[in-house]
């Protein structure tokens, strides 16, 4: 993830093309609840608007940073396009016509395979990204977005080129278990 970008924005068919091979990603039931937006241009300082607030924006170490995106694209899932798909005859037997049912979410699952997706597009074209979480203002950000409340904002995606001032995450610094220790095999080896 780049946390500061340098103001260049990536065109609009390039946009149009990874925002289209993200929703290629799968979807449960084939119930295609996971909505993209995507900003550019005079959008983008909405975004920030809508997304943030001033003391935020003059506050945040990273803001300057994260403020220079060149377009942000924001992925919805709408939980009542999965309970409705599975209420119907070919997955009724499921039991998942309520959300409440559902022990995985499978909207928000789905919209994290596109996010995926979109984000794996973005690195293998030279361009660089930020996964910026839904933990506050998405209602501003659906009303930006012109949705309805039946979709939730899983998170948003900022793009860009990386201006060579990011700083590392902290987080980048915790010891965690090795990947191939949280990789188990089956059958497993006798030792």
């Amino acid at each position: 993830m780049v946390r500061s970008f340098d103001g260049t924005a990536p065109t609009h068919e390039i946009l149009a093309q990874w925002a289209e091979l993200a929703l290629y990603a799968p979807t449960a039931g084939n119930s295609a609840g996971v909505r993209l937006v995507v900003m550019e241009g005079a959008a983008v300082p909405e975004y920030f608007s809508a997304a943030t607030d001033a003391g935020w924006r003059e506050s945040a170490e990273r803001a300057p940073g994260l403020l220079r995106a060149g377009a942000v694209v924001a992925a919805f899932s709408c939980p009542d396009l999965y309970t409705s798909r599975y209420g119907e005859g070919d997955k009724a037997a499921s039991g998942l016509e309520r959300a409440d049912a559902w022990t995985v979410p499978y909207w928000h699952t789905d919209a994290a395979m596109a996010v995926m997706q979109l984000l794996l597009l973005i690195e293998h074209d030279g361009w660089s990204a930020c996964f910026w979480g839904n933990f506050r203002n998405e209602d501003s950000v659906r009303e930006l977005c012109r949705l309805d409340e039946g979709w939730r904002l899983f998170g948003t995606v900022l793009i860009g080129r990386d201006d060579g001032h990011d700083r590392r995450s902290v987080s980048l610094g915790r010891v965690v278990t090795p990947r191939m220790q949280r990789v188990s095999w089956l059958p497993r080896a006798v030792d």
